[in-house]
């Protein structure tokens, strides 16, 4: 049996959309962005149905309520502003309207004057329920609803008092006080998180501090960072992202190229946590101090430029956590700690920790406080290693923590795993995620995996990061596609994606040498050893990538993954590939043309869907090429186009459009 109350609840309310997993996770927006959600919100009988869109910032005790707009076959929306950073709650109510459905009845009977004293009477019933409710909040109101209850009842002619009835400031009056006693709520309330601007939109450039040294053989610093931000802010990013700056472990430290055994002198890997000099809050004494640290940071924020840090939990041999907390490792049969393996490759410089311990709570806890304490030094980015190596519940509660703290924090997920656990890590609370867009470079290959992307699920909580190269990862049309590959992934990732990185210098000087055939490994990757940089070389690609940025800032329509759509393009290599962005009123239409093939010319017709964007296909539209300053005028939506990669691999067209301006003049907007 239900309770007396449930029983009486009569509204159901289902299909709410957005929805992640029944409401599970919490989908994602950015501040100060409307937050539109829509409901079947329906009951049985005759009667109509009204309902509000529930709400509250999660730090605030009292919920605020937002009107529904009725659509089609009892569906409602309902919106509302995402004004601050964190996490909102909010969920649907519907109760049913009496005095609507009595107004609506009675415009019927006074139409054909049936039963009006009678029906009247119900209506100042109605009428004065609403003023006691409306005595709790506003005496005012509650003393207007009462005069309306009385002339509604009083002994005037039926018809005059019939118009009173379908008054509609009574009607307004009584909508603001109703009956919810019998109200459906819906269960279980729901979440948005909300996050800055950056979660959805910004460049991102990886560098390694210890190879900021202008000077060969020498280890760079944090002052030596300092002194490449410029470079850096001029190709315009926004966010410089550390690779670990943490004391490198000594013990089984790899040398050149992953050699098993470093030789003296050898830096090793940074992913090698820890020393005698301390763990995940130290610093690796070549680079500078924690002070130095801060004034790059300062110095970056005068540039526009966030830090964010690499945040590995893994620990070298040496990392005092070993000796104080053995009982977070997991131990092999000979009693000897397990190192990392991927077979056949063997990582002996670094120690997983184990999830599995007895000790979990604390192992936790200590992992978070690394978390907090560089949050604490105005850190609000990490890229976090390898997290889908970690437990799932692990990652909702740091998550869930670090943000109550720190709603600005943002959390990059490299995560090159199976699909669904990097779309577990998004729906976790992971702001970005790496994908497998390195990987796809074919028309087909990039077309469906960006359709894949844009599934509606997938696109309430996971946000893409494209990279076009990492530390790890030289893919083979890098390694054999010349200068004119680099160029076509750096337009391919910074169109596609509202969020995009490089790793440099390695990228803008178009390193592209792999440790053996076959291998994604960079030869003498930065990872092992010092690298000096010659950043004044002539075929540096730091110039356009500084123009593409400006291209990015300049456009709406490229600052969000939504609108992407891909566009008829002839070409028998399928060696063309077209697609568009526009921004969501329309006023911001990007299409960019690509050339795939990073060694030869291709050409082709190439078609645009005008009449579904709204422009007559009657009138030319104007093509201006970002790239090269260019004007093309098509007609109907459609030209040929030829690329060359040796002189432009791409256009990437604003589309302008022709309008009448004055008189018979007309031109383009």
């Amino acid at each position: 049996m239900r309770d007396t109350d449930t029983g009486r609840r009569r509204v159901a309310i289902e299909q709410i959309t957005p929805l992640v997993d029944c409401g599970r996770w919490a989908v994602k927006r950015i501040q100060g962005e409307q937050i539109t959600v829509e409901a079947d919100i329906f009951a049985d009988g005759h009667e109509q149905v009204r309902g509000a869109l529930l709400f509250r910032h999660e730090p605030d005790e009292h919920w605020s309520q937002a009107a529904l707009e009725p659509l089609d076959n009892d569906r409602w929306r309902g919106e509302f502003t995402a004004s601050e950073l964190g996490v909102y709650r909010y969920t649907f109510c519907g109760w049913i309207d009496k005095f609507g459905t009595w107004r609506s009845d009675f415009e019927k009977r006074l139409a054909a004057n049936s039963d009006l004293p009678v029906a009247l009477a119900i209506g100042g019933r109605l009428v004065a329920a609403a003023a006691d409710r409306a005595n709790a909040t506003d005496a005012n109101d509650a003393a207007r609803l009462n005069e309306f209850a009385a002339e509604l009842t009083s002994g005037q002619d039926p018809t005059v008092r019939g118009r009173l009835a379908l008054d509609p400031a009574l009607a307004a009056l009584v909508a603001k006080y109703p009956d919810l006693r019998f109200a459906t709520t819906h269960q279980p309330e729901l979440r948005v998180i909300v996050e800055r601007p950056l979660a959805r939109c910004g460049a991102w450039y990886e560098m390694f501090p210890r190879s900021a040294s202008a000077t060969p053989g020498r280890h760079g610093t944090f002052a030596d960072c300092v002194a490449r931000l410029p470079y850096i802010a001029q190709m315009g990013f926004d966010v410089l992202y550390l690779p670990p700056i943490h004391p490198i472990g000594r013990t089984h430290r790899k040398g050149k190229n992953n050699a098993p055994q470093a030789q003296p002198g050898e830096v090793g890997s940074p992913w090698g946590i820890g020393s005698s000099e301390g763990g995940h809050k130290a610093i690796l004494a070549d680079l500078g101090t924690l002070a130095d640290f801060r004034k790059l940071r300062e110095a970056a924020a005068a540039q526009k430029i966030e830090i964010a840090l690499d945040i590995a939990y893994q620990c070298s041999p040496d990392h005092p956590y070993v000796a104080e907390h053995p009982e977070w490792f997991r131990r092999r049969p000979d009693g000897t700690i397990q190192y990392a393996e991927n077979p056949p490759k063997k990582y002996e410089d670094i120690f997983p920790l184990d999830f599995e311990t007895d000790a979990w709570r604390p192992l936790w806890e200590e992992l978070k406080s690394v978390m907090l304490y560089w949050a604490g030094e105005g850190v609000r980015i990490f890229r976090v290693d390898n997290p889908h190596t970690k437990p799932f519940p692990f990652w909702e509660w740091l998550i869930d923590d670090v943000r109550r703290r720190y709603p600005d924090v943002l959390l990059l997920a490299e995560a090159f795993t199976r699909p669904k656990v990097m779309f577990e890590l998004a729906k976790l609370g992971f702001t970005q995620s790496y994908t497998y867009f390195t990987w796809r470079n074919t028309r087909q290959e990039l077309t469906e995996y960006f359709q894949e992307l844009s599934r509606p699920e997938l696109r309430e909580v996971f946000r893409a990061n494209l990279f076009a190269n990492t530390p790890d990862i030289l893919h083979e049309y890098l390694q054999t596609g010349g200068r004119g590959a680099f160029v076509v992934r750096l337009i391919l990732a910074a169109t596609l994606g509202a969020s995009y990185g490089i790793y440099g210098p390695a990228y803008e000087l178009c390193e592209n040498q792999p440790i053996a055939p076959g291998s994604e490994e960079y030869l003498n990757s930065e990872k092992y050893e010092l690298r000096h940089w010659q950043l004044d070389r002539p075929d540096n690609l730091a110039p356009l990538v500084g123009q593409i940025n400006r291209i990015r800032r300049e456009n709406r329509a490229l600052q969000s993954d939504a609108n992407l759509e891909f566009h008829k393009a002839e070409n028998d290599g399928q060696q063309l590939l077209c697609y568009s962005k526009r921004s969501d009123d329309g006023a911001n239409i990007i299409v960019a043309v690509v050339n795939l093939d990073p060694r030869r010319k291709q050409s082709g017709m190439v078609e645009l869907p005008l009449a579904r964007w709204g422009i007559p296909l009657d009138r030319p539209i104007q093509m201006h090429d970002l790239l090269t300053d260019k004007r093309w005028t098509w007609k109907n939506g459609r030209s040929f186009v030829e690329l060359d990669p040796q002189v432009a691999a791409a256009h990437i067209f604003r589309l302008r459009r022709w309008v009448r301006a004055h008189g018979d003049s007309e031109q383009f907007e």
